[in-house]
C-alpha cells in the first residue's frame, strides 16, 4: 500500500485535520496501513515467539484501533462524504459515482466481515494462545484493504477534490470531529 497523502492545495501533508477532511481521510488510509503492517508482522512474531507480551500488546493495539478508528472512517465516508458527492453531481454522472459509492459501501461491509474473523484471532492472541490467528484471514484482510484504499485513493478522494465546495468540506470535516466527540473548534465555549 503506498503512503497516503493526496496533497491539497494550500496544505502540506502530513499535518491532517478536521479542517482538511480529504487529507484527514487519506491520512486515516495510511494509519490503517500501518496497523495492517503490524499484523503482517505479526504472524512470523507468534510462530518464533508465541503470544509474548509484545505480541499481546500489538494484538490489542491494532484491536483498538479497528475497533473505534477504522469504524469511524467508514462512517465518515457513508454518512458524510458519499452522500455529498453524489448530492453535488446531477443528471447521468451521478448514476456512475452511485455505483462506485455503492461498491466500497459493500467493501466496507466484506472488511468488517473480515475484521470480526481477524479481531477473534487477535483477541485469542492478547489472552496469551498464539495458535488463534490464522494467516489465511489476516492476509485476506490486509489484501482487501489495500485494494479499497487503492481504488478511494485513485478515484474517489480525487473526485471529492474536484467536486466539493470549501462549504461542503467544512460540514464533512465537522461531521467527523462530531463522530469522535470532539469540540469544533470555530465553535466558542
Amino acid at each position: 500500500m503506498p503512503e497516503s497523502g493526496i496533497g491539497l492545495p494550500g496544505h502540506a501533508a502530513p499535518a491532517a485535520s478536521f479542517e482538511v477532511p480529504l487529507e484527514m481521510l487519506a491520512a486515516c488510509h495510511a494509519r490503517v496501513h500501518a496497523q495492517c503492517q503490524t499484523l503482517r508482522r505479526l504472524m512470523p512474531h507468534l510462530a518464533e515467539r508465541g503470544a509474548d507480551r509484545a505480541a499481546q500488546e500489538a494484538a490489542a493495539a491494532v484491536m483498538r484501533y479497528f475497533d473505534t478508528s477504522a469504524v469511524h472512517h467508514h462512517a465518515d465516508e457513508e454518512v458524510d462524504l458519499f452522500p455529498a458527492l453524489i448530492e453535488s453531481m446531477a443528471g447521468s454522472d451521478a448514476v456512475c459515482l452511485r455505483g462506485m459509492t455503492q461498491a466500497l459501501v459493500a467493501d466496507h461491509r466484506e472488511l468488517e466481515r473480515r475484521w470480526r474473523q481477524v479481531r477473534a484471532g487477535l483477541q485469542a492472541v492478547a489472552a496469551g494462545d498464539a495458535s488463534g490467528l490464522a494467516a489465511a484471514d489476516v492476509h485476506g484482510f490486509i489484501d482487501h484493504y489495500a485494494q479499497h484504499i487503492a481504488r478511494e485513493e485513485s478515484e474517489l478522494l480525487p473526485m471529492a477534490q474536484r467536486l466539493l465546495g470549501d462549504a461542503e468540506l467544512d460540514r464533512i470535516g465537522r461531521a467527523m470531529r462530531a463522530r469522535r466527540g470532539l469540540a469544533d473548534p470555530a465553535t466558542p465555549t
